[in-house]
C-alpha cells in the first residue's frame, strides 16, 4: 500500500483533498514543487486564473486541471461570489441544526402538553415571541418527534 503524503489528512479535513491528482496536468504542478495536485482549492485557483489571466480556453483549463468544463462554470461562480472558501468542498449553510435551550425544550414540552394541537409553525412562532428565539417550525418539529411528542 502507498504511503499517504503528509498532507493528506489535513486537505480532506479542510474539503480541500483532490481526489484525483494523478489527472491534474497542468505543467505548474509538475515542474514546481509549490503546486500540490493533492490541493484541491489550489488546483481550482489555478484552473480558473489560467482562463481568466492567460486567456486559456475553458475547455483547455479544465482538461489541463483534471475538470470537468461544469466542475470549471461552478467552481468560477462560487469563486466569484464566496472567494477562495467556493472552491473547497465545504457545505454553504448553517453548521449544523439550531440548537434550542435546556430551558427551550422544557417551555415547549410545557406548551405541547398544554395544547397538543399545536402545529411546529405555531409553536416556532410563539417561541420568537414569548422567548425571542427563532427557529424554523421544522426544528421544531424535529425536537417533537425526537421526544416522541408529535409526528411531523
Amino acid at each position: 500500500m502507498a504511503q499517504r503524503h503528509p498532507r493528506w489528512e489535513f486537505l480532506k479535513a479542510a474539503g480541500a483533498l483532490n481526489p484525483h491528482p494523478e489527472l491534474v496536468r497542468a505543467h505548474l504542478f509538475e515542474a514546481h514543487r509549490f503546486f500540490d495536485p493533492l490541493d484541491k482549492v489550489q488546483v481550482k485557483y489555478e484552473m480558473l486564473r489560467l482562463h481568466a489571466v492567460d486567456g486559456e480556453t475553458v475547455r483547455a483549463a479544465s482538461t489541463a486541471f483534471g475538470f470537468s468544463r461544469q466542475t470549471f462554470y461552478t467552481s468560477a461562480q462560487d469563486f466569484e461570489l464566496l472567494g477562495i472558501v467556493g472552491l473547497t468542498d465545504e457545505k454553504r449553510g448553517r453548521r449544523g441544526p439550531v440548537k434550542l435551550s435546556e430551558g427551550d425544550l422544557v417551555w415547549i414540552d410545557g406548551l405541547v402538553r398544554e395544547n397538543p394541537e399545536l402545529s411546529g409553525r405555531a409553536i416556532a412562532e410563539r417561541l420568537s415571541k414569548e422567548r425571542s428565539v427563532e427557529v424554523h417550525r421544522r426544528t421544531v418539529e424535529r425536537v417533537l418527534t425526537q421526544v416522541g411528542k408529535k409526528n411531523g
